[in-house]
């Protein structure tokens, strides 16, 4: 018996792709309608079916496909680019937008209605380059060492005649539970934390004041007659520039009159006071701390609330939506017509693999490719994949910036093996 001589116009199926699309039917076919608003996009769905009717051969066998098929594996090619591509700025950006203003967003990826980023289109938008993040670090560093935004408070104890050691811990919060204290600004703050001493001070004992008074010789610019007189206590904030010139030069003397008559040891806050008084000159230590942990992670700055830097914090929390179709340049959609071929053939796989490879017809059987189709769907998907994300790793902001350094660095060599002009003069 004679083989039957197939044609395109094969009663195989009841399913036959067109041989183009119809912009009509693009926008009820879709499962998501990301892009149904767009007609740029419609139109390029549309045209898709015939890409793919050319490239599977419609001409000559059935394509087992309908047109919304087509439609649905480009919505998912454009889908993909824009998840690479945005995943790729995320690299390039996070770091300067850590902390600003995030989105609300939708089941399909889109800023909702009514967010005021809606329109605003970030993930097309080149964010200006901060150290917003790096300075965010540093301050915590330079708070830690008293330079930058850190809650450094004061206190102040009685010296005790004949004790030489003090509990500065259970000082100050003592001090810090006293109910008659509340206007303290470290009032009920200490609690279970560690108080951290920088600082411990004394105010100048009455021997001093005949030389550091305010109204003392060496303290007054420019006036040496009134040397010797008294003053209520010492100041030593502001020192002219002469002074510490005389104080050169009387070396010893300078040491015993500038510096205290005490010295300390501080362990674990344990202050243990050198010599131990034997009065009550000084009558009073000063001490400046900082409190351990007072500051939370989530405390906002110099903001009673304790919510650390609001909006981004990762990738996730960008406000990235899907990006316009229309904003797609020629080299993004040509990947995506490629992508959307790739896809159109893994479901054509599938859906001849129903078949388990062959189908009878009369008198013999038609073998399926199905196999091959998927095969060559998943490796062109794949280097599709890889191809662009190679292409966008080379297109980094570090990348570029490394780039314009290689060329002036190239063009700084060239200009050396120029000869100067001759001056004539």
């Amino acid at each position: 018996m004679a083989k039957p001589i197939l044609t395109p116009a094969s009663t195989l199926s009841k399913v036959i792709l067109p041989i183009t699309g119809n912009t009509d039917n693009v926008v009820g076919t879709l499962p998501y309608g990301v892009y149904k608003n767009e007609s740029t996009f419609v139109d390029a769905a549309k045209d898709q079916v015939a890409f793919v009717f050319k490239k599977l051969g419609g001409d000559v066998l059935d394509i087992e496909m309908t047109e919304g098929n087509v439609y649905t594996a480009y919505e998912e090619a454009v889908l993909e680019y824009s998840y690479i591509v945005n995943v790729h700025q995320a690299k390039n950006s996070l770091g300067d937008l850590l902390g600003s203003t995030t989105a609300s967003f939708d089941e399909d990826g889109e800023i909702k209605v009514g967010d005021g980023l809606k329109n605003e289109n970030v993930e097309l938008k080149y964010p200006r380059f901060t150290f917003n993040y790096s300075q965010r670090a540093a301050d915590g560093l330079a708070a830690d060492a008293m330079l930058g935004d850190a809650n450094v408070y004061s206190a102040s104890f009685d010296i005790t005649k004949d004790v030489q050691d003090y509990d500065l811990q259970d000082i100050v919060y003592s001090a810090s539970v006293d109910g008659t204290n509340t206007a303290f600004p470290y009032y009920n703050k200490v609690g279970k934390n560690k108080v951290v001493v920088r600082k411990v001070f004394h105010r100048t004992p009455r021997s001093m004041w005949r030389f550091f008074a305010y109204y003392g010789g060496l303290n007054v610019l420019g006036n040496l007659s009134t040397y010797g007189m008294y003053a209520d206590e010492s100041t030593f904030e502001v020192i002219p520039t002469w002074q510490n010139k005389l104080q050169a030069m009387q070396y010893e003397d300078s040491i015993t009159t500038r510096t205290s008559n005490y010295s300390y040891e501080l362990f674990n806050n344990k202050l243990r006071v050198f010599p131990t008084p034997i009065d009550s000159s000084p009558d009073k230590f000063w001490v400046k701390f900082t409190i351990e942990n007072e500051r939370e992670p989530w405390q906002e700055y110099m903001v009673d609330r304790k919510k650390g830097v609001d909006g981004v914090n990762n990738m996730n929390t960008l406000p990235y939506a899907n990006i316009l179709y229309t904003s797609i340049n020629s080299i993004g959609k040509q990947w995506i017509r490629r992508f959307a071929l790739a896809l159109s053939k893994e479901m054509l796989g599938q859906i001849r693999g129903k078949f388990g490879g062959t189908i009878p017809i009369p008198g013999d059987s038609v073998t399926l490719n199905s196999s091959d189709l998927l095969s060559q769907a998943k490796e062109e998907q794949d280097k599709l994949r890889e191809e662009l994300k190679t292409v966008l790793d080379e297109l980094t902001y570090a990348k570029l910036a490394e780039r314009d350094a290689s060329i002036v660095e190239n063009a700084t060599k060239t200009q050396q093996h120029i000869p100067l002009p001759f001056f004539v003069g």
